[in-house]
């Protein structure tokens, strides 16, 4: 084994005094003429959260309440084909039972869009996200 060179020596005497000194440098007192950065005011506690009784009282898969649909709405009854490229809805409304593509219209309500479970109409500025009708 190869005892260490006289560089080798000072090599590590650097590094350890770079060790000793450099910390304490870095934790040193700001001069006097400089002003030491304002240190953020303390954490608040939060209020109180709300409460949960609304969370707790609602369905979990069922759909929001809040999207009552109008009285006169065509009904869902199903989708065929496939979403995006050939897909019909089976729709009920005022007129009876029809097929409608994207675009096509039924009581005033014109078929914007479909998904795997819904409908949507519009109808001037109302629009309608129509739900499957549940099973009988």
């Amino acid at each position: 084994m190869a005892g260490l060179t006289f560089k080798d020596h000072a090599l590590i005497a650097v590094a350890v005094l770079v060790a000793l000194v450099v910390p304490p440098w870095l934790l040193r007192a700001p001069p006097h003429g400089t002003t030491a950065p304002s240190t953020p005011p303390p954490l608040t506690t939060p209020s109180a959260p709300p409460p949960l009784r609304a969370a707790f009282a609602r369905t979990l898969f069922a759909p929001p309440a809040a999207d009552a649909l109008p009285d006169d709405a065509p009904q869902l009854l199903g989708v065929v084909g496939r979403l995006g490229r050939d897909a019909v809805a089976l729709v009920r409304g005022a007129e009876g039972t029809r097929t409608l593509s994207p675009g096509d219209s039924i009581d005033g309500w014109q078929l914007r869009s479909l998904a795997i479970d819904a409908a949507y109409f519009t109808r001037g500025s109302q629009s309608a996200r129509v739900p499957m009708a549940g099973g009988e």
